[in-house]
């Protein structure tokens, strides 16, 4: 169905989608390829939430050269109005021939819809082509269209014997240079990070994306989105006048009790407070996802110590855990990776997969999935 030759067109597509990795969000990664004759006569991607769509920004490029056209396209093209209008209807009217998509749309307002428009149109179209590299583009998207739910990647950062502070809770700096520059990157491409006022008090972390810092990696922009950053705080402890809620970016603090004083004070230094139903010692995480969600959040970092990395993974709340191994050892006092219960017998372990491994700087990055 497919040629070696739409391979390497729908392959340049998803290139040009990669370059907006950091920038698109809410919306999808998206990249967009003209072809005719055999000959690339316009390309483009989309750049952020608002701005013309990846195919717009080709059919700019190709002018009349569009008719005739074959479109390859990373995501099946919208046939809705939106912040911009149906993607659909400017391939019909620029009149292309074909239209080649990796995927369908998984937003019940398109699913299928752009297609059938097209089809409708009398323009040959099909999906499915690089399909897997498409969906792993933007594994949060597919999921809060899907699963009503942000994709959730938690990263922790460790030593040889699993150990990710002392037992004082200093942990500054386990990981190198390298390392911690893949953590920006993570944090680049994702919507909000997560983290736990124990953290904030023990570490002062801004969680802010600084590619100017960047040396292994350019920064293909010149514009910074910083993500929402989410301080899961029950009673308010955060002070006013720590690095997460001053830095540049809107900071989120998720309180389960109602303080007033601590309230008005953070929300006069920047923060905005609100309030979900407490868990235990903590909040509902099943809650935050949902407000997450609501606020149309993709990919969910969370950074944080043993104890709320172990709430995630004993609800099931995550899609991936990153863990960077540093190459030392902080002895049995220090505290563990994950904040667990015990464990009675083997059949009660939590089982992962192995989706990559490899080596970042003097470290060693784990990537794993639920199994």
């Amino acid at each position: 169905m497919f040629t070696d030759f739409d391979r390497q067109m729908m392959a340049r597509a998803l290139q040009l989608a990669r370059r907006a990795l950091y920038t698109t969000d809410p919306n999808p990664r998206v990249g967009c390829v003209l072809v005719r004759d055999g000959v690339i006569v316009g390309e483009g991607f989309h750049v952020r939430a608002g701005e013309p769509h990846a195919e717009r920004h080709a059919l700019a490029a190709a002018g009349d050269k569009a008719r005739g056209a074959t479109a390859y396209v990373t995501l099946e093209p919208c046939s809705h109005t939106g912040r911009t209008g149906p993607c659909a209807d400017a391939l019909v009217e620029a009149g292309v021939s074909r239209v080649i998509a990796a995927m369908q749309d998984p937003n019940p307002q398109v699913a299928g819809q752009g297609l059938k428009r097209l089809a409708d149109a009398g323009i040959d179209s099909a999906s499915g082509l690089l399909e897997d590299e498409a969906r792993a583009l933007n594994p949060g998207f597919i999921s809060r269209m899907t699963r009503q739910r942000p994709f959730i990647r938690i990263k922790i950062a460790a030593s040889v014997d699993g150990r990710t502070a002392m037992a004082s809770g200093e942990s500054q700096w386990i990981t190198g240079p390298a390392a911690r520059e893949d953590v920006q990157r993570l944090r680049a491409r994702s919507s909000a990070v997560v983290t736990g006022v124990g953290t904030v008090l023990a570490d002062r972390p801004s969680y802010t994306v600084r590619p100017d810092q960047w040396v292994l990696t350019s920064y293909d922009n010149d514009w910074v989105r910083q993500p929402l950053r989410v301080i899961l705080d029950r009673t308010l402890r955060t002070p006013p006048n720590v690095p997460v809620v001053s830095a540049p970016g809107h900071c989120l603090l998720v309180a389960g009790e109602r303080h007033d004083g601590r309230q008005n004070a953070l929300e006069s230094a920047g923060a905005e407070v609100i309030h979900l139903p407490a868990s235990g010692s903590g909040i509902d995480l099943q809650q935050l996802l949902k407000e997450l969600n609501r606020r149309e959040c993709n990919e969910v970092l969370v950074e944080c110590g043993a104890t709320l990395a172990g709430a995630f993974v004993r609800e099931g709340l995550f899609d991936e855990l990153i863990v960077y191994m540093a190459p030392a050892l902080l002895g049995s006092s220090a505290r563990p990776l994950l904040g667990l219960p015990q464990l009675a017998s083997m059949s009660e372990k939590v089982s992962l997969q192995w989706q990559d491994v490899r080596m970042v700087g003097d470290d060693l990055r784990l990537t794993l999935v639920p199994a």
